[in-house]
């Protein structure tokens, strides 16, 4: 049978979740179509897909250098309240769109809130997290 390659379109079904079995994503009804070696998905599970044959089913673990990243202290920070516009919700939780000091945009996470002040994290929100992955290659779209 042939193999996925570097250059491969392909097309998997996959369920992600967090070590503890928490699943976080999945493909659900339609299979999820990418281009092999181009960092469309994480590098982990890139890596994981390349060499399976079309029906091939299996688990693996991605540790989250090859997913996410580590967690980086350095991406939460602390903004006065009066800094977020009233009719922004800081609920914690919520995904909030900011810009870098450069001026890109970037999402964040409020992590914490007071009366003075929002905490804000940059991180992915699965940063610093060991990711399970149960993968079927479903198609090879078109070989490299």
């Amino acid at each position: 049978m042939t193999q996925a390659k570097n250059g491969d379109t392909v097309r998997i079904n996959y369920t992600g979740r967090l070590v503890d079995g928490t699943q976080f994503d999945s493909s659900g009804s339609e299979p999820l179509q990418f281009t092999l070696g181009e960092g469309q998905v994480i590098p982990g599970l890139e890596t994981h897909v390349e060499g399976m044959e079309v029906g091939a089913k299996s688990t693996v673990t991605v540790p989250a250098d090859a997913a996410y990243g580590p967690h980086r202290p350095e991406a939460v920070v602390t903004i006065d309240r009066t800094s977020v516009p009233d009719n922004i919700n800081v609920d914690i939780g919520t995904r909030l769109q900011a810009r870098t000091r450069e001026g890109r945009p970037m999402q964040v996470t409020v992590v914490g809130v007071d009366d003075s002040s929002v905490k804000l994290d940059g991180n992915h929100p699965l940063a610093g997290k060991d990711l399970v992955f149960d993968v079927e290659l479903v198609e090879i779209v078109q070989a490299a």
